[in-house]
């Protein structure tokens, strides 16, 4: 599958059992290649997010949305590994932090919108232990002894502040289905209409980790004989997500797409920078915000970022990303490949000095030029997404691919990312070479989530019932 040299095919092939596809391995390969606090995209990428679960970006997505071509979805995932029993507490957002989702529309690497997410925890009774004390029918069910509210603003920086939502409900964990009998409706009463510029909608609570790979590498390289290979370690765990939908006109500059279309997104999780833990058990929070978790494209943080610079990668703008630059023009990951395999690493530019992968600059700095490069961009790390592209999705889509552009797919990653879109397996592709004339296969062995999405608004699959006995 893999076309490298005469010379480094046999010795990839004498190095993996022959029942084990070539794609396969590359991809046990550049899982092992992620730090030990590290696992699936920004599941616990840094040593500050790994103990701090309730701030650690997992993943963000923007796609135009299949069914309202009119509006565009852009959801952000929070904690990583949410065991579907995890009770009796189960899995919250931090109250009064702020989770973000900014965006770009002029190229500058400054946001120019921010939606926000503030968080409280309301209790009907804290002289009980439990969640719940009774089967739980409606957001409002009084058996629902905890659940969270939040506002919704919408943010211009220097300019206003928009409160889009105030106090609307969060869609709990699904503690089970005695506990609750039919969690799809409460994820229905959990998406909210508002109106920005028209009308949208907004979601917050648990759902499926729509994320899809295998971590059993840390068993010493799947088992040292590649048998724990091909299963997604992540099937059964859920995630908490926010979701957005909004016109695209609330989202370009000037209200038209037609004329700017292009917008960068990254998620951004701040809280005040002291917390004091007090002797009677309560927790202060005083100073100004700051960032601690941030998220742009997928897998950035965990193979392109050396472990020195994660955190501080986490606290940084888009704007001050000229700073990891050299990470991105001579990536880590492919030369490590090399020094396994033999394959030779990649260079895009191999007449320019200095500029040794310029594909890789293209894809997660600046955009695709001819689809979503914004005019005059300034270099920085962000999902980019061209407002104008017409969806496609499968199987109305005959060009839908799951490898998004290098798959022919022009909707799909590195143009914004659809919850389907395998990014491992495209990363892997390019980072040795897809675009630079290194055509290949590389896989992960894993292509699809473990339960189908939904076709509607918030698109996030259900989460794994609480009571399943194996839900993984």
């Amino acid at each position: 599958m893999m076309e490298a040299t005469s010379a480094a095919r046999p010795r990839f092939r004498t190095a993996v059992a022959a029942s084990l596809a070539l794609g396969l391995v590359l991809g046990v390969m550049v899982s092992s290649l992620r730090p030990r606090s590290g696992s699936a995209s920004s599941h616990r990428e840094a040593p500050l997010t790994a103990a701090d679960p309730r701030i650690d970006t997992t993943d963000l997505y923007a796609f135009n949305s299949p069914d309202d071509p009119a509006t565009t979805t852009l959801i952000a995932n929070w904690i990583p590994f949410e065991e579907p029993a995890g009770g009796p507490n189960f899995f919250t957002f931090e109250p009064g932090a702020h989770y973000d989702i900014d965006i770009d529309n002029n190229g500058d690497s400054k946001a120019d919108i921010i939606y926000r997410w503030i968080f409280k925890d309301h209790y009907r009774d804290k002289g009980q232990f439990l969640y719940n004390t009774g089967q739980v029918t409606t957001l409002t069910d009084p058996d629902l002894n905890f659940y969270q509210t939040y506002t919704l603003k919408r943010k211009i920086p220097g300019k206003s502040t928009k409160t889009l939502l105030s106090d609307a409900m969060v869609a709990p964990s699904d503690v089970g289905e005695v506990s609750m009998p039919d969690y799809g409706d409460l994820r229905d009463e959990a998406v909210v209409p508002f109106t920005d510029g028209g009308a949208g909608q907004s979601f917050a609570g648990q759902a499926d980790d729509p994320f899809a790979l295998d971590l059993r590498v840390f068993d010493l390289l799947y088992g040292t004989d590649f048998s724990e290979a091909g299963d997604d370690t992540l099937a059964g765990f859920n995630v908490n997500s926010v979701a957005l939908q909004v016109p695209k006109t609330a989202l370009a500059k000037g209200g038209n797409p037609a004329n700017n279309p292009v917008i960068g997104v990254w998620s951004v999780t701040a809280r005040r920078s002291t917390r004091v833990h007090k002797g009677s058990g309560s927790i202060a929070s005083k100073g100004d915000f700051v960032s601690v978790s941030r998220l742009g494209n997928p897998l950035v943080n965990e193979v392109v970022i050396p472990l020195r610079d994660k955190d501080r990668f986490n606290a940084s703008k888009p704007s001050g990303d000229g700073q990891f630059l050299s990470y991105v023009n001579d990536p880590i990951l492919p030369k490590l490949i090399n020094a396994v395999y033999g394959i030779p690493v990649p260079d895009s530019d191999p007449d320019t000095d200095g500029v040794q992968r310029g594909d890789l600059i293209d894809v997660f700095l600046k955009g695709l030029d001819g689809l979503n490069r914004p005019k005059n961009v300034t270099p920085s790390e962000m999902l980019r997404l061209n407002l104008t592209t017409p969806t496609c999705e499968a199987p109305a889509c005959s060009e839908y691919s799951r490898l998004g552009v290098i798959g022919g797919d022009s909707a799909g990653f590195p143009n914004g990312r659809r919850l389907a879109d395998d990014v491992i397996d495209i990363a892997l592709q390019v980072v040795e070479g897809e675009l630079v004339g290194n055509p290949n296969d590389l896989s992960d062995g894993v292509d699809n989530n473990d339960v189908a999405f939904s076709n509607a608004f918030p698109y996030l699959a259900l989460p794994h019932h609480g009571s399943d006995p194996d839900p993984h």
